[in-house]
């Protein structure tokens, strides 16, 4: 574990390498699980002002749902997550001409129709954070459906934190991730001696 400011970051992060391949795993992550994405409170606000701009890139099911319940629910561990479809697929979902899922806020945010890229636990995955009375830990998660990531980014050698480079500085800033760069450099130095 490494701490910088009040992270405690899983070595995992500067170990095991990940790349996104959404051309295999057509978007799985934001299909399957149990509960929907961790949103900050501040994003469930962001979402909901947003919301008209997104919408015609709904699917029916999912408005419909939107409608009854909102854009987030609170899971069994009182934290606010998306609102999901029949209990698996965001409500943020929608599925493009190669038959690929992706994020209908995304989406907003490359269209220029929004400055929010889309909530931050999604962007950080892999990585998911713990928040604590002291500290925030920064975990790898390690999940089936993305198994084609950890091969593709094995193959080209990119760690986790490399890979998510932008998330990361955009949840700690670039001074956090400057030490990051440097800690890894360090242990690297380390094992060679």
């Amino acid at each position: 574990m490494l701490q910088i400011d009040d992270s405690i970051i899983s070595l995992d992060l500067l170990d095991e390498c990940f790349v996104c391949d959404l051309a295999t795993c057509k978007g799985a992550c934001c299909i399957e699980g149990d509960d929907g994405a961790p949103l900050e409170i501040e994003e469930v606000k962001i979402i909901e002002s947003i919301l008209p701009l997104i919408w015609a890139d709904l699917t029916h099911e999912s408005k419909a749902v939107i409608r009854r319940q909102g854009v987030s629910y609170i899971d069994s561990d009182n934290e606010p997550v998306t609102s999901l479809v029949n209990g698996d697929e965001c409500v943020f979902t929608y599925t493009d001409e190669n038959g690929q899922c992706k994020c209908a806020i995304e989406k907003a945010f490359r269209e220029g129709k929004t400055d929010f890229y889309k909530p931050i636990s999604c962007h950080l995955y892999p990585v998911r954070l713990q928040k604590y009375n002291e500290y925030i830990a920064v975990n790898y998660h390690r999940w089936s459906v993305c198994k084609c990531a950890r091969t593709l980014g094995g193959n080209l050698k990119v760690p986790v934190y490399i890979f998510l480079k932008e998330p990361l500085i955009r949840k700690f800033g670039e001074n956090w991730y400057t030490q990051l760069e440097i800690a890894d450099a360090e242990l690297k130095k380390q094992k060679t001696l």
